[in-house]
């Protein structure tokens, strides 16, 4: 069992990250290293999986790097995440278990109902993309026999549930994007044909790979779309100073951090969907920060803004920034910055000049609205 300070955890938790100096440079190593980057199409300030790299590479990543490298096949998207094409078997392990290894829950088999009451729907579009993908949606075939039903999000998007869901059983992939629709394939055309490992070998693996991307993690989280939270097994058990309950953490970056050269600390702007952030209990846990996306609340009831940016400082989350992109006026516009304790003037020194290095990749120049402290 291991005992580690708050100031070592955080840092722990950042430097796995990829969030502290000296900066990696490649687009795939990146996302090889981090497991999953949410390819999210919000556009407030820049798509998230482009800020999230720009985060990490800074001023030298190119938006075209991660474009050319899931059109290249070197990366793949897999269950709205670009991951590593070389990981891309353990995945195929889960997909083959979809929707669980059992026993299923009364979900699992209405699912399973649902799609074989379409099964027609489903022959025709494996069938269609076997001649003519890849495809968007609205150029399948829609002969949807029961349509998908749900609280309102899906109403009307019955192919679109069931490529999700072919998706997920590793039937079809999206390859690329026409316009706001995504292009879908056969799933044999673009991943690899290698070797599927063990449900329970690839979970294990799967597991270790997230918590050297996490640095310190719960064996068991609540369920996340897209990407865990948890980690199993992986790692060494570890008690944390003024932090509730038994943690899991990757040893070998603890050492890291505790060598006189292992920590070089930096300052960063986050998307909201940082995986840094990304578990919300995690964050306040071990971070004490109080964040949340507001892009779904009204305008009023909004604390922190539409898109407010987290912003880390070494090993301390210290505020937001509430940001915005606005390409015909060519600026950032900076409507509020939000210290959650008040900075010194190197912290906002180093959030300036992380704001004009953003506003210079963006093309834009820095716009302070009027009561934004400089």
């Amino acid at each position: 069992m291991l005992e580690l300070t708050r100031d070592e955890v955080r840092r722990v938790a950042v430097h796995a990250q990829l969030l502290s100096l000296p900066r990696p440079d490649d687009v795939v190593e990146v996302v090889a290293h981090l497991g999953a980057l949410q390819l999210d199409p919000t556009k407030a300030v820049a798509p998230s999986a482009h800020l999230v790299l720009w985060s990490r590479i800074g001023p030298g990543y190119r938006r075209a790097d991660l474009d050319d490298a899931l059109t290249e096949g070197r990366l793949v998207e897999i269950g709205g995440m670009a991951r590593a094409v070389e990981q891309a078997p353990l995945h195929r392990a889960v997909m083959a278990a979809w929707p669980g290894p059992g026993p299923h829950r009364p979900w699992h088999d209405e699912v399973l109902a649902w799609i074989d009451d379409n099964r027609q729907c489903h022959r025709e579009i494996l069938e269609m993309l076997r001649q003519e993908g890849p495809l968007t949606a609205p150029e399948l075939p829609s002969s949807i026999v029961r349509p998908w039903r749900s609280s309102g999000w899906t109403d009307d998007k019955s192919v679109l549930k069931l490529l999700d869901m072919l998706a997920a059983r590793g039937e079809v992939v999206v390859v690329g994007r026409a316009g706001a629709h995504r292009l879908w394939d056969l799933a044999e055309r673009v991943l690899p044909d290698e070797p599927v490992p063990p449900l329970e070998e690839a979970l294990a693996e799967l597991g270790r790979r997230r918590l050297h991307a996490l640095g310190v993690a719960k064996a068991r989280a609540a369920v996340s779309p897209g990407e865990p939270n948890d980690v199993g097994d992986a790692g060494v058990p570890a008690r944390i100073e003024g932090v509730r309950g038994t943690w899991q953490v990757d040893a070998e970056l603890v050492e890291e951090i505790r060598s006189p050269d292992g920590w070089s600390p930096r300052t960063a702007l986050l998307s909201p969907l940082d995986r840094l952030v990304f578990d919300r209990s995690r964050m306040a846990a071990l971070f004490d920060f109080d964040y949340q996306l507001e892009m779904y609340k009204p305008a009023a009831q909004r604390r922190f803004g539409y898109w407010a940016l987290p912003v880390l400082h070494g090993d301390r989350l210290v505020g937001k920034i509430d940001c915005s992109t606005e390409p015909a006026e060519g600026v950032l516009r900076v409507d509020a910055v939000h210290e959650d304790h008040e900075w010194s003037a190197e912290i906002r020194d180093a959030v300036h000049a992380e704001l004009e290095d953003l506003a210079e990749w963006l093309g834009v120049e820095p716009l302070l609205m009027p009561g934004v402290r400089r």
